[in-house]
């Protein structure tokens, strides 16, 4: 039986543009093994690519997230602050979350505080099994707000696995977006 992961792979595999798995499954991607139960699976793409996405997901209907509320996806483009959208395959049933990034001159930039960026050349990373993933770094940053017992689960699978710099960057994007966050001082005491 395919995993979750397995299965958006196969959906995604004519897909020619960055994306990735994201949330919880991207971080069991990045660490190798599977850490935690998951009730969903979500997948990260460019906002610019939303179109081409739904053109080769034709055997799904969507629906956005606009207050909370799910609507139907039409024909138009989707603007901030519209960024999640949840697809059913319309014969079998499967569900997937879509989740639409900002980039704006090669720099991804945080929807929730456009002060922090980071470069979209290294925003989607490859698991051993050749599945893109979220880089863990942002998918840690989303996770920061309003942390939940299962986002530290992940947190600390991760922390110790992804590079010097990306320590960094994580610990000093959680300064801006939620200064005080008990993650910063346990990045910082990796740092020393």
């Amino acid at each position: 039986m395919l995993s979750p992961f397995e299965k958006v792979a196969i959906w995604m595999e004519a897909y020619d543009r960055p994306w990735g798995i994201a949330g919880g499954w991207a971080i069991d991607l990045f660490v190798g093994q599977v850490t935690r139960e998951h009730s969903d699976i979500e997948i990260a793409i460019l906002r610019e690519d939303q179109h081409g996405l739904k053109r080769l997901l034709h055997d799904w209907s969507f629906k956005k997230v606009v207050k909370h509320q799910f609507v139907d996806w039409g024909p138009e483009t989707l603007e901030l602050p519209i960024h999640e959208l949840h697809g059913t395959h319309q014969s079998y049933g499967d569900q997937l979350e879509l989740l639409l990034n900002e980039v704006v001159n090669d720099q991804w930039i945080f929807r929730r505080d456009p002060r922090i960026s980071f470069p979209s050349s290294a925003l989607f990373l490859k698991s051993p099994q050749g599945i893109p993933l979220l880089h863990p770094a942002i998918v840690l940053l989303y996770k920061a707000n309003n942390t939940r017992e299962k986002d530290h689960a992940d947190f600390l699978a991760v922390k110790g696995l992804i590079g010097k710099e990306d320590q960094e960057w994580l610990c000093d994007a959680l300064k801006v977006h939620v200064p005080g966050h008990l993650w910063i001082s346990e990045l910082q005491g990796e740092l020393v």
